[in-house]
Order: structure tokens, then C-alpha cells, then sequence
């Protein structure tokens, strides 16, 4: 059986992506398994707090057990970057197959601000996933990078390739999902999901990057562009 570790930061095409390994017969997916346990150790007051942390196991070591416990189906796991605080155990990480799902900085910015005020690098995840990308090819791991743009673009296209270098077949029942919503949704689904759960497949291109309007917008750029960039050499190509 394969696991797959999804790793991206908010708004990034993430959810879609958990829906469509999500519509697979032979695929069970969690949703941000941390979660309740990055929001107890930041005390970040986070929409929908109280039911996150009542919905999750707060305890890491609880998570990485449930998530390295034998599956009877494949395993797609969909997590957040900046939930990997250096309270959570990172050895796990070497038993699964890791992807990283990478997104243009700008159009996270301004999806990411629409949702949730004074946010800051810390909080979209750009420098987590690049360490925590560093710290597998470190151990030796080949971790694959496929950018969100890429998907939209070309959605059979680039799943396909995708499934190819996870060694899986390919399976049409990916391009499309009931609308919704899934049982495996966060409890903070209410507020982050309204978009997806109104689709039943990955929407088409994007147009222009969003312009960042404010100074504050501006810098979180400058910081999170080279990320981006420097991921971006490692992508599966269209």
C-alpha cells in the first residue's frame, strides 16, 4: 500500500487535491492531521479554534501514530507546512512517499488574506516546506514537487503524471468529486472551504498574478518568491 504525504500551505489548491485522491475506491485521506496540535502549541486564535482542537488529537505523537498505523487502502495525507512545529516527531516522514504541492506566492497572499488578517511568512508556509524539502534530501529521499498552476492547466495531464511517479495507476475518478464537501473534511471546513465545495472538479487556468497593494503584502513576497522559485527548478514539468 502506498502513503502519501501531501505537504503545501493554505490555499494552494490542497483541498482539491485531498478530494480528488478522496474520489479514489481504493484510497482512504486524513485532513491536516496536526492541526489541532500546531493551534494548542501557538495559541493562534485561528476561525473555528475551539473545534479544531475538539476534533483532532492534540498530542503529535498521538498523530504520528495514527498515521503510520498498516492501512488496508492506499493513504493520502494532507498536511500543512507550518503545522511541522519542532514539537512534531519528522522521522515518520522517511517511511512515506512526500510530495510538495507549491502554489505562486502572490495568489497565496491574496487568497490567503481574503480568509485571515495579520498573517505573516510564518503562517503560509513557504519556509517550512522548503526546510522540511531540504531535510528529506538530506536523508537521501527524492521528494516530488508538482505546482498547483500545472494541475489547473492540464489536470488529467499532470495527475497522471503524478500517479506514475508514486507507481500508481492513473484513475479518471480523479477529475471529479461530488459537491459538498467529503467526510474527511477538518472541522474548520465551514470557513476555508466554501470554494471547493461548491466545485466538482479542479477549475480551469488563472489569470494574472494578484497585485500586492500594501508594503506589508509587498515584503511577504519578496520573502516567499525565492521559495517558490527555488522549488520550482524540482517540479514535474508539463
Amino acid at each position: 500500500m502506498t502513503t502519501i504525504a501531501m505537504w503545501s500551505g493554505p490555499r494552494n489548491l490542497s483541498t482539491a487535491l485531498m478530494y480528488s485522491f478522496g474520489n479514489r475506491a481504493d484510497f482512504t485521506v486524513v485532513d491536516e492531521p496536526f492541526y489541532a496540535h500546531y493551534l494548542r502549541e501557538t495559541g493562534l486564535a485561528h476561525p473555528m479554534r475551539e473545534g479544531v482542537l475538539a476534533s483532532q488529537p492534540q498530542d503529535a505523537e498521538a498523530v504520528v501514530q495514527s498515521l503510520t498505523q498498516p492501512k488496508k487502502q492506499h493513504f493520502y495525507q494532507k498536511h500543512m507546512c507550518q503545522h511541522m512545529l519542532p514539537s512534531v516527531p519528522r522521522g515518520w516522514m522517511l517511511t512515506v512517499q512526500n510530495v510538495f504541492l507549491i502554489r505562486h506566492p502572490a495568489r497565496v497572499i491574496a487568497s490567503f488574506g481574503a480568509k485571515y488578517e495579520g498573517f505573516g511568512l510564518a503562517d503560509i508556509g513557504f519556509s517550512q516546506q522548503l526546510e522540511l524539502f531540504e531535510m528529506l534530501r538530506a536523508e537521501g529521499k527524492n521528494p516530488i514537487v508538482i505546482d498547483s498552476a500545472d494541475i489547473r492547466n492540464a489536470p488529467e495531464h499532470m495527475l497522471t503524471k503524478l500517479c506514475t511517479v508514486l507507481g500508481l495507476p492513473f484513475d479518471t475518478a480523479m477529475l471529479h468529486w461530488p459537491k459538498g464537501g467529503h467526510a474527511s473534511d477538518g472541522a474548520w471546513a465551514p470557513h476555508w472551504y466554501n470554494a471547493v465545495h461548491a466545485s466538482t472538479g479542479f477549475a480551469g487556468p488563472e489569470g494574472p498574478l494578484p497585485d500586492m497593494e500594501t508594503p506589508e503584502q509587498q515584503q511577504l513576497l519578496a520573502k516567499a518568491l525565492p521559495v517558490y522559485k527555488a522549488l520550482s527548478t524540482c517540479k514535474l514539468t508539463p
